[in-house]
């Protein structure tokens, strides 16, 4: 399996495909360091978390890094998967690859973990770049905490672009085409993010409770939650909340084992979606018939 990530990460960081995608990284790190730029002049400075702001704030006219980043990870995570089996196929070289000492299950697993890895490394170099900037601009350092929630951000970060991943996969494995995996992908994503959200669960559901469980089936929900509940520490719950719940709650930020419990939840349903997709993924890969070309 090793030969194989190695082989994946060598033709991701040597493709097009990949360069594109780094310069889009870095073009939303840049939009929201300016957008944290323009904002932050108006953020109190005596909330304690200082340095999260840089990923919160929104400008006058441009949105906050961690709105670029819900908008880019299932592109990415969509643009590494879905061709990971399907092109293989098409060019011919499954069989030969399968020709070599390699079980079939190490060709699935090692295209899978690559695109993890390239994912994580492309998120991992925005928020640096981001923090490492915008600790010039405002010359206050990340207290221990904040770093803490940084860190279990990029990991929710790398849970959520592994669900979108396997799920493009999914189609790479069902659909031979690689035009129609990658419209199939995309179409499941903007129905979560467009149509599902803002058309179908309003017109369905007729109270707050049904509203907020029936959105906490998308997985763009879950990980918004999981954003607010590590880089706002400061807001009083999840979700919509009513006047009389707003009461009674104290408005203090919370700790972080607290935010961990808020946000525990949704990292395990965007946890089980993914392994759910790949499972499914894996099982059919592995009793396709592979004839040589």
């Amino acid at each position: 399996m090793i030969t194989i990530i190695r082989k994946e990460l060598a033709d991701y960081f040597s493709s097009l495909r990949c360069l594109i995608l780094f310069i889009l990284v870095l073009l939303a790190s840049a939009a929201g360091l300016y957008a944290a730029y323009q904002g932050i002049r108006g953020v109190s400075l005596e909330t304690g978390f200082v340095f999260l702001n840089l990923f919160t704030t929104s400008g006058e006219s441009i949105p906050s890094l961690v709105s670029f980043i819900g908008i880019f990870v299932p592109i990415i995570g969509i643009a590494l998967g879905f061709d990971a089996i399907n092109r293989e196929y098409s060019s011919g070289t499954m069989s030969r690859i399968l020709s070599q000492p390699i079980y079939r299950d190490s060709v699935i697993n090692g295209k899978f973990l690559a695109g993890i890895i390239t994912l994580a490394i492309m998120m991992a170099t925005t928020l640096l770049l981001v923090g490492g900037f915008g600790l010039r601009m405002i010359g206050v350092p990340p207290g221990a905490e904040e770093i803490i929630r940084l860190f279990i951000y990029f990991v929710s970060i790398v849970i959520y672009g592994a669900f979108w991943m396997s799920l493009a996969i999914l189609f790479s494995v069902i659909i031979r085409n690689l035009a129609i995996s990658l419209l199939a992908s995309i179409a499941v994503w903007l129905f979560f993010g467009f149509f599902y959200t803002m058309l179908i669960v309003p017109a369905v559901a007729k109270s707050v409770e049904t509203l907020l469980a029936l959105m906490r089936l998308s997985p763009n929900t879950l990980f918004e939650e999981a954003t607010m509940a590590m880089l706002l520490p400061h807001s009083r719950g999840l979700g919509i909340l009513t006047s009389g719940e707003v009461s009674y709650m104290i408005p203090n930020p919370l700790p972080l084992g607290q935010s961990l419990l808020l946000v525990w939840p949704q990292l395990t349903a965007l946890i089980g979606l993914a392994v759910i997709c790949f499972a499914i993924s894996y099982v059919v890969f592995m009793r396709q018939e592979i004839r040589a070309t």
